[in-house]
């Protein structure tokens, strides 16, 4: 079995978890593939003790460095970016959750002693989620060579603090909306629970093929957050006073001129993400919301 490890590089109050979970994954037999920043932290944090892990340490995960798994040790902004690292790869990730609300997480720091010997028999203990994800097609995100994908959404933001945007929208070929907000969010059901929960967008079952249109403060009561379906495309031509508008993906951000075209489609592979059998969609709402607490 091999696992590749992404993670925070604040984990310091997580560091006698993560040395159990390396010394139970040494007794197993794993082989272990970390992300170079992550190792060196732990290098600085526990110095006598990684140097007798054996493991492999990339920056990126080349062909060679296939995996069984991924653990992503952080919250949920730490998943993001291990999907990222993942990226088109058909490796199931599993998040341990050192944050605060960790949606994507399925299990906590007190679990990670015992990971290794979950994922020894993962088909009994998880099920394993397909999340869709946003492509980003636009002149900017090239140029910059971000990774035009989104697994939680695509935000467009104003630049200027004075001035809203502009956001003309077309579904398909159909003209939909001319967005005048302080921003606009497309989502996917996974950033159902993200930004988009935060300015009153709906709650989305995970594995739904939909995209959520959620403004950020509508200069227009009659705007309100919009879902549809994954399959048509989504163009976005933005507008406003501003010479420019801020466009983030999972928060990985870049300015976009005005009138610069931007299409959102729905991505050409998954992101695999491990849950435990035993919790359900509506068993995180509660837990994370808390839902039915008097």
């Amino acid at each position: 079995m091999k696992i590749a490890i992404y993670g925070s590089r604040r984990q310091h109050s997580s560091l006698p978890q993560v040395r159990a979970f390396f010394e139970e994954a040494r007794r197993r037999g794993a082989e272990l593939i970390l992300h170079r920043k992550l190792y060196e932290h732990l290098r600085e944090e526990m110095p006598d003790f990684m140097a007798e892990v054996e493991c492999e340490t990339v920056e990126e995960l080349g062909p060679e460095a296939a995996a069984d798994y991924a653990v992503s040790l952080g919250g949920d902004g730490t998943f993001l970016r291990t999907a990222a690292w993942i990226g088109s790869r058909c490796i199931p990730i599993i998040g341990v959750n050192t944050g605060h609300l960790g949606y994507l997480a399925a299990l906590d720091i007190a679990d990670l002693p015992h990971l290794p010997e979950a994922l020894a028999k993962a088909s009994v203990l998880f099920r394993v989620e397909k999340r869709s994800l946003i492509e980003v097609d636009c002149e900017a995100v090239r140029r910059k060579r971000l990774w035009p994908y989104a697994l939680n959404e695509v935000a467009l933001m104003k630049e200027e603090s004075a001035s809203m945007i502009v956001a003309e929208t077309w579904l398909g070929d159909e003209p939909l909306a001319e967005y005048r907000a302080d921003g606009l969010l497309v989502s996917t059901p996974t950033g159902s629970t993200a930004y988009n929960l935060s300015v009153g967008g709906p709650l989305v079952e995970p594995e739904l093929d939909v995209h959520i249109i959620s403004p950020v403060a509508a200069h227009s009561l009659a705007m309100r957050p919009l879902v549809v379906g994954g399959g048509d495309p989504l163009r976005i031509v933005p507008g406003g006073r501003a010479p420019y508008v801020r466009l983030a993906l999972d928060g990985r951000s870049v300015s976009v001129a005005k009138g610069e075209e931007i299409v959102l489609r729905r991505g050409p592979f998954h992101t695999l993400v491990m849950q435990l059998r035993t919790r359900s969609f509506t068993d995180t709402l509660r837990t994370k919301l808390h839902w039915g607490d008097e």
